[in-house]
């Protein structure tokens, strides 16, 4: 976990007070708490009160953002009860070892509930103890990039204080209050006895305020619920590396794969975090449907169809690369450990089969890959130009290392617009609407793009990152125009440089965060196909998607991993499959 061992360091870079200037102020405090008694009282019963409440609130505290209410912490902690219980009957030894273990480990649960909320709120999940500690770094990075390095060093050693400080008080108020009750013994026992009987009431009774149970075993039931991730973590890997040795096409012949798309130059481009919710949203829809209708005029004016449905993503918020996987494996692939497991295996991909036919040369346009990519032979690319390989000179768009526009220009120079002996299969990744959306890129001139330079002075009018991720509207209005920059920036390629053989699979990869979605269950993503011969569009007529690039409310839904199968199948190819 490098993003703790960074962070460590740098508080072990603090200075803490010595030995004996902690002596000094304990010394300090007892001169003062001997001249003000009652002041001294006073502050005493404020902290047991603290402590109490710190305690309680632990023990109730839910683990994602809407439940964070009031309603939520007035109800009596089960767990609470027994703890009160077990240090009244402990000798002071071990009540205090018990109390300071019961406190760790309730900071603890504390810390995984915070994780929860983060995770929740940004991949749509909770955060899962064995496969997510790999993510807190690529969090590191997405704010090293968006907001630059002092303010990325500052959250991770903000993060690891607060996980310390968070922990170190539980078990401080645990340990107080077990002292507590062991001074008034005979009372405590009396109001846990009261309490216990409270809450089998309660229990028994089904009571409810604002639709919660006043019987709570919320920590408990986190505890429960983590333990249940793990395990069940452990199982699917097992089982899905046995799903991922089986192939409906993996035998499959090459003479066999895609016959229907021979001579054509196919592209299969993912435009980051295009989801439903930019043609559903009230504030969103407008601007970007307005350009999905303008776009699908201008490329019939130039002679081209589209027809557009919709995928169910298998990733949320974040994680781009789980969608890409699952899209073109025929995989569902929504977490890292089944990433790792497809990669490593011989499952074909959707971009493999092209390179396997022998009908295609393969490249890969990855502006977002900024170190080594050991997937391009999983996904079977020739090559592949990440954010260093395309001569690129001008400033980063936040997170985006470079604008779309410029993407798609280098990728006509470099590969699609050389004269070459057979078609070319290309995946591109385009970045300019990865949040958190400013400043986001504006078309300029193709003729004018060079290498990049122009846009210092775009980069310099857009807006600042900090600004928009404070306010929910103003995400909502900069992720539409993001949107729109990138669907715009992709169809002007294509009526520019595309030809009576191009064909172009265009999707989104995932829903963008909730602080643009809300919090939505729904992870639809519009796919989108066009061509210029009518053949092309006539293979997916059976799909029944909707004419244009706008895909309508009742447009079929499909999982994200069937659309392998399917596009293989429309295009001729013929099952031969692979088994475990």
């Amino acid at each position: 976990m490098p993003v703790f061992t960074r962070a460590l360091a740098h508080l072990r870079a603090l200075r803490v007070p010595t030995r004996l200037g902690t002596t000094r102020l304990l010394t300090r405090w007892r001169h003062a708490r001997d001249a003000h008694p009652a002041a001294a009282r006073a502050l005493r019963r404020t902290v047991h009160v603290l402590a109490a409440l710190l305690v309680c609130a632990a023990l109730l505290m839910p683990n994602t953002m809407p439940g964070l209410r009031p309603d939520r912490f007035t109800r009596i902690p089960a767990e609470a009860i027994v703890g009160a219980v077990l240090l009244l009957v402990l000798p002071r030894r071990p009540r205090v070892a018990v109390a300071a273990l019961y406190g760790t480990g309730l900071g603890l649960l504390t810390v995984l509930n915070l994780l929860d909320i983060g995770f929740s709120e940004y991949l749509g999940r909770g955060f899962n103890l064995v496969l997510d500690w790999g993510l807190l770094d690529d969090a590191l990075s997405y704010v090293r990039d968006s907001m630059g390095g002092f303010v990325a060093t500052a959250a991770a050693v903000g993060a690891v204080l607060l996980a310390v400080l968070v922990v170190v008080l539980m078990a401080l108020a645990t340990v107080r209050l077990g002292n507590v009750l062991a001074r008034h013994r005979a009372r405590a026992s009396t109001g846990a006895m009261v309490a216990g009987t409270v809450w089998i009431t309660c229990a028994s009774l089904g009571l409810q305020i604002s639709g919660l149970p006043v019987a709570s075993d919320r920590a408990a039931d986190t505890l429960r619920g983590q333990t249940h991730r793990v395990v069940d973590t452990l199982r699917d890997e097992a089982a899905f590396a046995k799903e991922a040795r089986t192939d409906t096409f993996g035998a499959t012949p090459p003479r066999l794969l895609l016959p229907d798309l021979r001579g054509k130059d196919v592209v299969i481009a993912f435009i980051e975090s295009y989801g439903r919710v930019a043609v559903d949203d009230p504030l969103i829809a407008p601007g970007v449907t307005s350009t999905l209708d303008t776009r699908t005029a201008a490329l019939a004016r130039a002679g081209y169809q589209a027809r557009s449905g919709w995928l169910t993503s298998s990733t949320y918020g974040g994680s781009s690369w789980l969608g890409h996987s699952t899209t073109l494996s025929g995989l569902w692939i929504d977490n890292q450990q089944r990433y790792r497991t497809a990669t490593s295996s011989d499952h074909l991909t959707l971009t493999k089969a092209f390179q396997k036919s022998g009908g295609w040369d393969t490249v890969g346009i990855m502006p977002g890959v900024q170190k080594t990519w050991p997937e391009a032979e999983w996904y079977g690319l020739d090559k592949v130009y990440d954010a260093f390989g395309m001569g690129y000179r001008g400033p980063k768009f936040s997170w985006s290392t470079m604008p779309d526009q410029y993407a798609l220009e280098a990728f006509e120079r470099l590969e699609h617009g050389r004269k070459r002996d057979r078609p070319l299969m290309s995946e591109v990744i385009l970045t300019s609407s990865h949040q958190p959306w400013a400043p986001v890129p504006e078309m300029v001139d193709w003729e004018e793009l060079g290498d990049g330079s122009l846009y210092g002075a775009v980069q310099e009018a857009g807006r600042d990152a900090s600004e928009v991720m404070a306010d929910s509207t103003e995400s909502r209005k900069e992720y539409g125009r993001s949107i729109s920059y990138s669907v715009t920036a992709l169809t002007e390629w294509l009526e520019r440089y595309g030809t009576d053989d191009t064909v172009l699979v265009f999707l989104g990869d995932h829903q963008p965060i909730a602080r643009v979605t809300g919090h939505t269950k729904n992870r639809d993503v519009p796919v989108t196909v066009v061509a210029k011969d009518p053949e092309v569009l006539r293979k997916i007529d059976g799909w029944n998607w909707t004419p244009g690039l706008r895909p309508a409310d009742d447009a079929p839904v499909w999982k994200m991993d069937a659309f392998r199968d399917r596009f293989l199948t429309a295009y001729g190819s013929v099952p031969r499959p692979t088994e475990d």
